[in-house]
Parts: structure tokens; sequence; C-alpha cells
């Protein structure tokens, strides 16, 4: 089954109108070339009769609306866009075809493969690279390992590496190789003793080490797993002076020496294994070395050979070197230094940090997890950019999480068959390269396949293929007629190079360039240049400066409402040419008389004149917008009240002079007021409703017709008042002045009630309050008379 991919071309265009310039009037131009790359928005007006007497040739360079506005057509404007052409669009690998095992060139995992664009300064085109994680990858794994005494028991534990990660590896991807590399440090003081005992065995005494050495391939990369526990079981330790090991040295080497290690174009994995740091560019000084790495295999018979001749290489140099070769490096250490190479990780893309324990026993473990990690984030690089090209990167992974900037490049979490899709814009400033076309490539990083893409340049327009070369028209052929103006040749200067720089500011030329032989040249708004006014440009690019002697402008004009021209026209050499329906020297007369038109459809009711689109009220009484109001008038209805009267019931106060002074009206009567014509049947009407000398009310409407005739509808039933009925207006006064004694009685009754219960109360607290003295009648004696024996003693 095909997969379809569309490749999408996105153009941005913006109208943007400034008051201080744009850079396409800012750059002045001189030619279609040059206008394009001035920006994305400018384009250049090829038509030849575009330009007014007076203006530069810069003119023709503008925005695409302002060119319009200024007379020139869409077919007449060259503005090229970028476009994207996909020349090679492989479908990406869709698991395995028919069960048959592909073979890693078989497979695609990003689409497409190969581009060109086209591009235009500042404008950016788009398009879409889709990846998608392949099964059953294959898989190159190189285990480099410090060789140094502190590492002799995880030398134990990695001699059967080889078959345990194989059998491990066999679940991932049926295509593993797995080789074998080890290192130690410099071979020269102070990293290493240099005496010939401890060249021969670098340990103490009683332990049998082999001699130092910087790096060994000792396995190229094989399918066989048993020859790699062989190889290994047969390594020895070695020893050195100082803790930090030369592994850079030995990264170096991997990475470079593609033939000798046996990489192939899949996926490429470094298992970096040691328990100490790492020595650096630098260095190298202490043992006296000083010349740069120069990044270049240097392998004989497996061994590392100029170790003592060249300095470690630095992180950027490996980074580098890691990257151009797509190789993904897993730093297998122990926990002392696991935040150093964090650190280390953090420089170099798609790498990995595990820790190691102390005997390598869970190796097997921390590579599984590594790669896992490495496979499922997947990391865009381009090469190297042309001078003057940007480009730019939105992510678009899975569960809809988006990224932009840095994380436009990358995305993480991918499963294999998952597909992601990055959306790249490639931007050039000016015309890199000087036209040339160049090429730069993408890939996602530990991936061999990459995405071409040419680029070819917009530095001219198409119709500078068109030039004629010493065109009549230049001036006798002093120029190249192209693109509607004349490119001049070298020593020519004019709008039609009709000069040569050697006589631009003579005087006979000047003279050409003052009006109505003035003192001013150009009228002091231009340049007289070859015996032309060139005027000068303004910083609005909307205004500008015209004429033979640039006398004229299109922004001194008069103005209403603060608006040039009032808005209702265009100013033409410093006056106003009006829009229909307008005048006046700042085109802010009117003529439209619709806003005059009175209620009754008359123009200014009758009463005034319309001018500018505003009434001018000729009867002294009235005003208001359209001359209707008139404070000392009396109303419609009182006013032809007695002549409606005396027409129509031949009562009022005009009975006997109706004929003379009320037939300035035609009368319609009708039985009955709902028969008067409603507000909806005429454009303006007056429903009146008047008192006659007998207290009846009469109703009419008075309506003005659109020729001005007068029509009165007139209501033949009259509403009089009815008399009084004496008998309930009798017996309600009689009800109500019995009603109002009732009401009196009772609240009499109430208020004696009221007032005999309060006295009441009164006298019973007085009663409450009574006191009554007890004391003795003096005139009193008491009928008892007691008398003492004078002889008793009381015994």
């Amino acid at each position: 089954m095909m997969d379809v991919f569309v490749v999408c071309v996105c153009v941005c265009v913006c109208v943007c109108v400034c008051t201080d310039g744009n850079e396409c009037t800012k750059a002045s131009a001189q030619s279609c070339g040059e206008c394009i790359q001035a920006g994305e928005k400018c384009g250049w007006c090829t038509d030849e009769g575009f330009l007014k007497e007076g203006e530069q040739k810069s003119t023709r360079c503008d925005e695409i609306e302002a060119l319009i506005k200024k007379g020139c057509t869409k077919a007449s404007i060259e503005d090229p866009r970028g476009t994207v052409t996909v020349n090679k669009n492989q479908s990406l690998t869709d698991r395995t075809k028919d069960g048959v095992k592909l073979k890693p060139d078989q497979i695609t995992q990003i689409q497409p493969q190969k581009l060109s664009l086209d591009l235009r300064s500042v404008h950016s085109p788009k398009f879409i690279l889709t990846f998608k994680r392949a099964e059953d990858y294959p898989i190159d794994l190189y285990y480099l390992m410090d060789l140094s005494y502190s590492m002799k028991d995880d030398l134990e534990n990695v001699k059967n590496l080889g078959t345990d990660l194989m059998s491990e590896m066999q679940k991932i991807t049926s295509d593993f190789r797995i080789g074998f590399g080890s290192f130690v440090e410099k071979t020269v003081m102070p990293y290493i003793s240099t005496t010939p005992a401890k060249l021969l065995n670098p340990c103490t005494s009683d332990q049998n080490c082999t001699s130092p050495f910087s790096y060994k391939n000792v396995l190229s990369l094989t399918s066989d797993g048993t020859q790699f526990n062989n190889l290994v079981s047969k390594q020895q330790i070695s020893g050195n002076l100082d803790s930090p090991e030369g592994g850079f040295d030995a990264i170096m080497q991997v990475a470079v020496c593609a033939n000798q290690i046996g990489w192939r174009n899949v996926t490429r994995l470094l298992v970096f294994s040691t328990d100490a740091g790492f020595h650096f560019a630098g260095d190298g000084k202490l043992g006296g070395i000083v010349l740069p790495n120069d990044g270049k295999c240097h392998l004989q018979d497996n061994m590392y050979t100029m170790s003592h001749y060249y300095d470690y290489p630095s992180i950027a140099h490996l980074v580098q070197k890691l990257s151009e070769n797509n190789i993904q490096t897993i730093f297998a250490v122990t926990k002392e230094f696991q935040p150093v190479y964090q650190e280390l990780k953090n420089l170099i893309p798609k790498s990995a940090v595990g820790t190691l324990s102390s005997d390598s026993g869970n190796v097997i473990k921390l590579i599984i997890d590594a790669y896992n990690s490495l496979s499922s984030e997947i990391i865009l690089e381009n090469s190297r950019l042309p001078e003057g090209v940007s480009i730019s990167y939105i992510s678009h992974c899975k569960n809809g999480v988006s990224g932009t900037g840095e994380n436009g490049r990358k995305c993480s979490n991918i499963s294999i068959g998952d597909q992601v899709t990055f959306e790249v814009a490639v931007t050039a400033k000016g015309c890199p390269s000087k036209g040339k076309s160049e090429t730069i490539k993408i890939k996602p990083l530990g991936f061999t396949e990459e995405v071409e893409i040419v680029l070819n340049f917009i530095c001219e327009c198409e119709c500078h293929k068109e030039g004629i070369p010493n065109s009549p028209a230049c001036h006798f052929g002093n120029g190249t007629l192209e693109c509607g103006a004349c490119r001049c040749n070298e020593g020519r200067i004019g709008r039609v190079c009709e000069c040569s720089k050697d006589e631009v500011r003579t005087e006979d030329l000047d003279a050409n360039c003052r009006m109505d032989n003035g003192t001013d040249i150009c009228s002091n708004n231009g340049d007289c240049v070859c015996g032309t006014c060139e005027c000068q440009k303004r910083d609005n690019p909307e205004e500008r400066y015209s004429g033979k002697f640039c006398e004229c402008d299109n922004f001194s004009c008069d103005r209403s409402n603060n608006k040039l021209c009032g808005g209702h026209g265009r100013c033409e050499c410093r006056k106003c040419i009006c829009d229909a329906n307008y005048t006046g020297s700042a085109c802010d007369c009117s003529l439209d008389t619709s806003t005059c038109l009175a209620s009754n459809k008359q123009i200014c009711n009758g009463r005034g004149t319309c001018e500018c689109g505003v009434c001018k009220c000729t009867d002294s009484k009235f005003q208001g917008p359209t001359c209707e109001i008139c404070p000392t008038c009396p109303g419609v209805c009182t006013e032809h009240k007695d002549c409606v009267q005396c027409r129509a019931f031949g009562t009022g106060d005009k009975k006997d002079t109706c004929e003379k002074e009320c037939s300035y009206f035609n009368l319609i009567t009708k039985k009955k007021k709902e028969e008067l014509p409603q507000p909806n049947d005429q454009p303006y009407i007056n429903h009146c409703k008047e008192r006659d000398a007998n207290d009846c009310w009469f109703f009419f409407t008075y309506a003005t017709r659109n020729d001005s005739t007068v029509e009165v509808h007139v209501a033949e039933e009259l509403e009089c008042p009815s008399g009084p009925d004496i008998i309930p207006i009798v017996a309600g006064v009689v009800a109500g002045i019995v009603l109002i004694g009732l009401a009196l009685l009772l609240i009499w009754k109430l208020l004696m009630i009221i007032h005999d219960r309060r006295e009441f109360a009164k006298f019973e607290k007085e009663k409450m309050n009574a006191k009554w003295d007890a004391g003795e009648n003096p005139i009193y004696k008491s009928a008892v008379t007691t008398v003492v024996n004078p002889k008793y003693e009381g015994k």
C-alpha cells in the first residue's frame, strides 16, 4: 500500500500601513532584483508608464497593495514566491515486506529524501518531514572498556557479556553485532611510569598485568557472541599513575575508524565503561604533547599509535565526530562519577548515562535501558548552513504534543511503528552565495538516513531574463531596458541613463530644474540629476512629491474633519479631486439631498434649500435639520380646525367665510373615525381630535401628498358627552351622608369607651395606693387600775 505524502508551501502576505516608511521604499532599489531582496512584501512595477514626472526609479519598488493603489496592475507586478519541489519520496517502511528480511539500505524511516527549494529573501517556504521507527532495525554495539587496575573485577563479568547480551538483544532485533575495545592511558610520563620494569608490568610484582597502552581494538563488530567471549576472556588488566583515564582518545578512534571497527549504516551504539574520570584537550601538555587532536584514524594492527603525538580531543571535537558518524554513546560509569558524566551527557546529543555496579554485574540491563531511552527520542540535526540562511522546526509528536524553537527539533517517547512529523521552514536573507545553489542535509541524530535539500536562491526577477541590452529607450543605448526601467551602463546615471556622472552638477543642467526661472532647485523638494528633477521621498510611503519641478504633492490639500479632502476625494498636485456627489475645496460639500428630506418627503419641508447636505431654512419661523420645527406655529390640528369644522359640519368661527378661506384642501368624509386613513396608508399624515362649541369631539386627518395637494378626511360621527343621571347622584349623596354619620357615631362611642376605661384604671390605682395611720385618742382612759402594795418585798 502506497503512503501518500503531501508537501505544503505556506505563504503569508501581510499588508501594513506605516507612518514612518517601509522596508521596500527605504531600500531605494534601482532594479527589480534589489527590490525583491529588500523584503518579503516588496514588489516591482514593470509598467513603463508607471512613473509620474519627477518620481525616482525606486518608486517602482513598494508593497503590493501600495503599487496597486498607485495605478500599477497586478499583471505588471513582479513578486516571485518561494517554492518546494520533492525530488525523491520513497514510502516509509512498514514492518517487513512479505515476511522477507530487509537489508539496512532497503529500510526507509524518514520521508521525503530529497527536495529542492527556491528561496526568495525573507520569504520562508515550509515543508513536512515524516519519521517512523522501523521494526527489526539492525544494531551495531561496540563495548569500549577501561582496563586500568581498578576495573579488574569488572573484566571478569564482561567475559560472558557477548552471548548474554546477544540473547537479550535478539528480543529487539534479529540483526545484532557486537565488538570490543579497551583503553588505559597515553604511554608517556606523567600518566604512566616509563621505567623498563613498569612498562612490562605496571602493577605490583605479585600481579600479572599487561603493558600499558592507549587504545586497542580487540574485536571488530561481529555477530558471533562466542568469539566475543573468547577474546575478552584473554584480556588482562593494565595500570597507570593518575586517576583520570585516556578514554577520549579511544572514543575518537572508535568514531573515525569505521572500516577497522566494522560500522554499518545502521544504529550504532558505543558503550563506554569506566570507574574514573577523563582527560580532555589541554591535559596533554603535562606530557609535553601540544599538537591538537587531528580527528583522524591512526590504528595500526588495531592499536592507536599516535597517543604520544596528539593531545586528547576536546568535548566539542568529540561531539562533532560522533554526530558525523551517527554514533550514540552510552556511559556506563560507577556511582561516584555519575554527576561528572551526567554533565558530559548534556553536552553530547543522543547520549545516555547508566550507573554501573562495582563489578559491572548490571551492565546488560544498563545497556538495554539506555538503548530504549536513546531510541525513543528523535532529534533532527542539520548540516552547516550557508551565510544568510536560517532554519526553524515545529515538531508534531505523539498525543498531539507540539514543540517550537529547540524543542521543535525533537520528539520523545517514540515506540516502534510510531510516526511523527516536523514542519521545517528555511529562510534566506538577501542573496546568499551570490546566487549559486547550495546543498544542506537534515538527519535524525543516531541514524544514517538523511534528507538532502538543494537551495536555489531567487536573486533576480523573471523579467530580468527579457532585458534588452543597449536599448534605444535608455538614451541611445546607454543602458539595459529590463522590468520596465533602464539599468544604466557603467558611468551613466539618470532615469533613462541620459547623463554621464561627470556632468551631474553643471550650472546648465541645474537651470532646467528651476520652475519659472526661479531660484529654488526642484522646488526644494528634490535633487537635480542630469537636468531632471528627482523628487525626495517622504517618511510616509503614502505621501509623495511629483511634477517636472517636484512642485506637486498628494498631501498638502485642504482637510475636513482632520481628513485629507474630507475622506471623499484624492489629492493631486495640492488640489482635491472629489468623488461623485461631493464638491468643495476639501470635498466636504455633499451633493446628496437624502439628508435634507423631511418626514413628509419634501426637501427641507418645502421651507428651505439643501446646501452640502444641510438644510438652510428660508422661512425664519422654521428651524431644525429639515426645517420642520416651528416653536411659534400652532399645531396642524389647531391651525386647520375651523376650516374643517365649517366645511364638514357648517359650524365654527369660519362658517360665514368658509368658501373664501377654506378651499385649499380636498375634503373626504367618512362615517366613523375607524374608517379614517391609518398612519401607514400615506407617507405622512396627521390624526386630529378637536372639540366644537357643543363640547362634542370630531375627528379628521390632514395629509400633504407628493404633488403638494392637501387632503382632509373627516368622520361624520361626533362624540358628544351625555347628561348627568340624577337618581344615582342623589342616592349616592344620601348614602354618603348616612355612612358618614354612622362613622362619626362609632368614632364617638369608641372614644367614650376608651375614656371610661382610663378613668376606672386611675381609680383602681389610687385605691391600692391609699394608707391609714394608727394613733391613740388623747382623751381615752383605760377601765383597768393597777395598785401596788408598798409593803410587798417580792418574797
